[in-house]
């Protein structure tokens, strides 16, 4: 029996091997996500495209973003090629190494059947070898050694035992493991150089690369925000718990995003030094002067004025400043959601008295209004009709001021021939890009259902339970409301005027409330908890109420949480008895079950009877269709949960000329108490909006029973005055008291006792049992 053997491969065939399997298992990924692809452009969609202006400029300047966007892809493609190529050549190479070394038989070399004679394998090898000799001119050495081999191995009798027996007329061989590596690497005078490969490889450059990773990767949250950044909003927006729209602003520009250690893009040219200076004197209530660091520094000072500019749409230089407003714009959505989620974050924290300062609602109210004047370009006290392409300031005032048309939807609403009248002074390239844009803009449908999700009665709101509000968004396009006159106009949000920019304010942005306002500001929020039934109940919390607002929230918000746990105590006491009481084995007995017969009532009895059977009978399919629903409404919630696991960020385009990229239409919805100033969920961020959407959101009711008014707001964080509300009554009722008596749970003495005696009673006959049971019978006899 041969041996075993172990070598490095001398001809090549096992590194091949190696090769081809490790090239083919990064070609196909490679090629299949990596390939550059050509986007089809619908025909439609490109008709459907806005050519304003700023629309063609922005495409434009969309195809040049990437100037070596084509080479790139010529490089790509060249390299899959390649790699493609050298994948066929090793797979020929492995092809012809197979048939070489392991197909031999002499049989098929020589030509011969198989169990051919002797004088026919002699004839064979003499004509083969006539044509095959090296010294003829039709000669092969290699075949003619191969051929001299079979010759051998067919004639010679141990030699054609061996081949049958073993497949090689040399007998047994020692069996041989190659090693996929060849064999120079293993070689004295190669070992400085493989010893060098192997140090650069895995010690400098693997450990390099992934410290790189890891430096870069752990300076960013989840949504491609700086941590730095992160930790600068929750600073500042604990600090200043109300704040303006100016001061968002002034927060948003600070972002270490801007400055030019924390991110290689931004560019600083010696041009800033006299550009940047004479755009800031261009732009009142720029707050230059503020000293607070970060906002003193030069790339904030830079950042707040290039978006102060591009609110006002001043143009800049395209060369220099132009590139920069590109850059920031860009970033400002991820920002502003940062932002929004880090002050609804605080929000939380004060209702569980984490931090004592409670940011208002208008602050995270003036975030989300800051996202559609980024992407639009236009100031917070602009028109939403100047988002049209071709809208000006005096065709806004016309429209108003003849055809009483001060939204979108009324102009939408305009009859065609009187919408064309009223615009007569756009040509009619303008007029049709105008319609366009109008008509693609979103008009929601924006429904809510309240309920009380496991509880027996879900329609019931009792104090301290989890209210499920499930909000339910449709979206249309605005060209459905052409020429439509009786459609309903849709319900904005109405802000007091504490909100925004609307009240003075000081140097740094933040309103400045006197004392009489604060005054009243804390009766407001006092009152806000406060039910309008249950005069008890109102005296209560007027004894009870503390001065300050935050602390009054933070009060509701744990009692509330309290009131909900003692709930659920409540309910699982209750089940526990309903539990036990089943245990016992006994059934609620009905006055038909238990009453007996009089005689002389036969047919009394068989009415009675039927009736029974088909009351049973609609009971019965009454249960059938409430398993349906509870099955129906589980299959709701499993999809659901499907879509939030894998929820995408796709729905449809936004008309935003002034965004140097695509956007895609976002919704926030959250629900809020206008009175008290506070918010009572997180905003939910609605991503994927197509045609419908459904979103939860809970929390818990108020502690005292009675009516409350709270408000279901819809946010567009592309368009403004695109939101919207409603208003949603809750009827607050006290929670039903814990029985403490139940019919179940009367156990007369004689069902007790037999009760014990069953319980007593065992299956299985043991010696003491025996033993009584023959004391009874020699009684008895």
């Amino acid at each position: 029996m041969g041996g075993q053997k172990f070598q490095y491969d001398e001809s090549g065939g096992t590194f091949f091997y190696f090769i081809l399997s490790f090239l083919a298992l990064i070609l196909v990924p490679t090629t299949f996500y990596f390939w550059p692809r050509k986007k089809k452009e619908d025909p439609t969609t490109k008709e459907d495209n806005c050519n304003c202006e700023e629309c063609v400029r922005k495409r434009i300047t969309m195809e040049h973003s990437d100037p070596y966007k084509g080479t790139k892809e010529l490089l790509v493609k060249l390299s899959i090629v390649a790699g493609w190529v050298l994948l066929a050549f090793l797979t020929y190479k492995v092809s012809q190494f197979d048939y070489e070394i392991s197909n031999f038989d002499p049989y098929e070399i020589l030509g011969v059947p198989l169990g051919s004679s002797q004088k026919d394998i002699k004839k064979a090898y003499r004509t083969l070898s006539v044509i095959l000799h090296p010294d003829k001119e039709t000669g092969d050495e290699k075949a003619f050694m191969k051929l001299t081999k079979a010759y051998q191995a067919l004639t010679d009798d141990e030699a054609r035992k061996n081949w049958e027996k073993y497949g090689n007329p040399d007998g047994p061989g020692a069996t041989s493991f190659g090693i996929a590596l060849p064999s120079w690497i293993v070689e004295k005078e190669n070992s400085v150089w493989v010893l060098g490969l192997y140090v650069v490889v895995f010690m400098i450059a693997l450990p390099f690369v992934v410290g790189t990773w890891w430096y870069r990767s752990i300076r960013y949250s989840g949504d491609k925000v700086l941590l730095d950044t992160t930790n600068m909003y929750w600073y500042f927006f604990h600090k200043t718990p109300h704040m303006a729209v100016k001061r968002v602003i002034m927060i948003l520009t600070a972002s270490f995003e801007f400055e030019k250690r924390h991110n290689n893009q931004v560019v600083e040219r010696p041009s800033d030094n006299t550009e940047v200076p004479a755009l800031i004197r261009e732009l009142p209530y720029l707050n230059e002067k503020c000293k607070e660091l970060p906002f003193a520094r030069s790339y904030s000072l830079k950042a707040r004025a290039i978006l102060h500019a591009h609110l006002s749409r001043i143009p800049l230089n395209p060369n220099t400043l132009e590139l920069d407003r590109q850059l920031i714009v860009r970033k400002c959505p991820y920002l502003i959601q940062e932002m929004v989620s880090c002050v609804s974050h605080l929000i939380m924290l004060a209702y569980a008295r984490k931090i004592q300062r409670l940011p208002s609602i208008e602050t995270i109210e003036n975030c989300m209004k800051l996202s559609p004047m980024v992407i639009q370009g236009l100031r917070e006290s602009e028109h939403p009709l100047m988002q049209l392409p071709h809208m000006t300031k005096d065709l806004r005032a016309h429209l108003a001021r003849k055809f009483n048309t001060r939204n979108l939807q009324q102009l939408a609403q305009l009859k065609h021939d009187q919408r064309r009248t009223a615009l007569r002074s756009l040509s009619d390239e303008q007029y049709s890009n105008l319609v366009k844009v109008l008509g693609h803009l979103p008009l929601i449908d924006f429904n809510m259902k309240c309920e009380v999700v496991d509880d027996e009665n879900s329609n019931v709101v009792t104090a301290g339970a989890i209210v499920t509000v499930t909000v339910e968004l449709v979206r249309r396009s605005m060209s459905e409301l052409f020429g439509d006159s009786t459609a309903k106009e849709k319900q904005g949000i109405t802000e007091s005027n504490e909100n925004g920019d609307t009240g003075d304010g000081d140097a740094d942005g933040e309103l400045e409330v006197t004392d009489d306002q604060k005054q009243d500001l804390k009766v407001k929020k006092q009152s806000g908890w406060q039910p309008k039934s249950s005069k008890g109940h109102k005296s209560k919390a007027k004894a009870g109420a503390k001065p300050h607002n935050r602390k009054l929230a933070a009060a509701a918000a744990a009692a509330a949480a309290a009131s909900a746990a003692a709930a659920a105590a409540a309910a699982a006491a209750a089940q526990t008895a309903a539990q036990s009481a089943t245990t016992t084995g006994e059934k609620p007995k009905s006055g038909k079950s238990s009453a007996r017969k009089a005689p002389g009532a036969d047919e009394e009895d068989e009415s009675a009877d039927g009736e029974s059977g088909a009351e049973s009978d609609n009971d019965a399919s009454e249960a059938a269709a409430d398993d349906d629903d509870e099955w129906e409404k589980f299959q709701q919630k499993i999809n659901k949960r499907e879509k939030l696991e894998g929820r995408s960020k796709v729905s449809h385009p936004v008309h935003c000329p002034m965004f140097p990229e695509e956007k895609h239409e976002y919704w926030w919805t959250y629900i809020c108490d206008r009175k008290s100033h506070t918010l009572l969920t997180v905003p939910y961020h609605v991503t994927n909006l197509i045609h419908r959407e459904e979103v939860q959101l809970k929390f818990t009711a108020p502690k005292w029973a009675g009516m409350y008014v709270f408000t279901v707001c819809l946010r567009s964080d592309s368009y403004i005055g695109m939101d919207q509300q409603l208003d949603l009554k809750l009827d607050v009722k006290d929670p039903a008291a814990i029985p403490t008596e139940h019919p179940q749970w009367d156990i007369s003495e004689s069902e007790s006792d037999h009760n014990e005696m069953q319980a007593n009673d065992s299956e299985f006959t043991t010696d003491s049992s025996d033993g009584e049971d023959e004391e009874s019978r020699k009684r008895t006899d």
